[in-house]
């Protein structure tokens, strides 16, 4: 058996372990086009404010020891930039020497990831992204030049996270975002608690406004306002990298990703995909969806290469459960928001609550709001939201699983926790 992966990282690297714990005698030969194939991409904005001092720490595995733990075959400086399915070839090019080469495969494994969204704003070849450890020494560069205040564009994920971390590092940033809130999986009452820790901590918050252009200097918003930007980050989503599998002529799906089926096989049955690059169904009403997260890529790297050995494997649909730090807040989210919920005609009730992280009679107990919502009919869990000092996760934990098992609202009271 010959396997082939065309990326690494979360879903790629995964497939490779996974598969060769399954199948000691597979060649097994992963290809990534940069010069890094297993770090935690996760971690690279706490690089960037100096949380994490090292830029060893963000490597997971390097091609060497990779080689030397499962006798795997890692290529970096990789691009494979077509794929002949009748001939069962890649066509590769080293990005160091240009040579170019073509590989056989029995089965074949796509995990290109995602690229960040780069919308056509005048002047936003001066904005920079953070999806790659090369993207992240860029601007880790730029900011040891020590600039005096920063734009973030994008209020998601990334864009709060980098923009805490620049606060960190002292310099003055702004964020800008088209939507009347940050975090879009919130509801707008609990992304209003983190916007006032991020307010309290110094960014300065431009909701409800977008960027207009972006100046050597400056960056002018929508609603006229133009703020100072020495550094300018681009932080307004992801899309699936899907070009290699529309060239190949495979199957690309409603929202816009690769799809596949419970085994993450493609349109083509020797070839999976897997990670961001892939559609995954959604648990509450059984559609595609994209969730762009490193746990969900892990899991399809591990299906796809159970399914290529031939083991039962489980499908499994998404919930969506993630979770992220701004300052001293900790946000976590399951399900669906009340918003999508609306939006989607479901009926639901909303229960808020503002529990303590532990015990009061105990020191240092700090307060949580929690929203929970859930079907008034059958109880069934439709999603949950946190924000919190601490013990979200926890509480967040607790909810997604019940989803995954089927707990219903009120038996939740009836679930027998550790008490602390």
């Amino acid at each position: 058996m010959k396997i082939v992966i065309i990326g690494g990282v979360a879903g790629g690297m995964s497939a490779a372990t996974r598969a060769r714990r399954l199948a000691a005698n597979a060649e097994i030969i992963v290809l990534e086009k940069s010069g890094h194939v297993s770090y935690a991409n996760c971690g690279l904005p706490y690089y960037v404010g100096g949380v994490i001092e090292e830029e060893k720490d963000l490597l997971l595995q390097t091609p060497e020891s990779l080689h030397a733990r499962f006798r795997l075959d890692v290529r970096i400086s990789s691009e494979v930039f077509a794929i002949n399915r009748v001939k069962k070839t890649v066509s590769v090019r080293n990005l160091l020497t240009k040579e170019v080469s073509e590989i056989g495969y029995d089965k074949l494994i796509l995990s290109p990831g995602a690229s960040p969204v780069v919308p056509p704003i005048p002047g936003v070849e001066r904005a920079m992204t953070l999806r790659t450890v090369e993207d992240v020494e860029r601007i880790a560069n730029r900011v040891n030049e020590k600039p005096a205040n920063a734009v973030v564009i994008g209020g998601g994920f990334i864009g709060v996270e980098i923009a805490e971390n620049l606060i960190h590092r002292g310099i003055k940033t702004a964020l800008v975002e088209a939507m009347p809130q940050v975090l879009a999986p919130l509801d707008p009452e609990m992304a209003s608690l983190v916007a006032k820790e991020m307010a309290l901590q110094g960014v300065e918050l431009h909701l409800a406004d977008g960027v207009s252009t972006i100046d050597p200097t400056t960056v002018t918003l929508t609603s006229g306002a133009v703020l100072p930007a020495d550094l300018v980050i681009l932080a307004i989503g992801v899309r699936p990298d899907t070009s290699l599998a529309k060239a190949a002529d495979i199957k690309v799906g409603t929202r816009g990703g690769i799809d596949v089926d419970d085994f993450n096989r493609t349109s083509d049955p020797d070839i999976y995909a897997v990670g961001d690059a892939a559609e995954k169904v959604d648990a509450l009403d059984g559609e595609a969806t994209l969730v762009p997260l490193a746990n969900l890529a892990n899991r399809h790297g591990r299906v796809a290469a159970d399914h290529i050995s031939g083991l039962i494997t489980r499908p499994v649909k998404t919930i969506g459960t993630a979770i992220v730090k701004v300052f001293d807040l900790m946000i976590a989210t399951t399900g669906w928001n009340e918003k999508r919920l609306s939006a989607d005609g479901r009926a639901y009730m909303a229960i808020h609550t503002h529990p303590n992280s532990h015990a009061g009679y105990y020191p240092d107990a700090k307060q949580m709001a929690l929203k929970l919502l859930f079907d008034p009919t059958t109880g069934e869990i439709l999603g949950a939201q946190g924000v919190g000092i601490e013990g979200v996760d926890k509480r967040i934990d607790v909810i997604a699983t019940a989803i995954r098992g089927g707990i219903t609202a009120p038996e939740l009271a009836d679930l027998e926790l550790a008490y602390a």
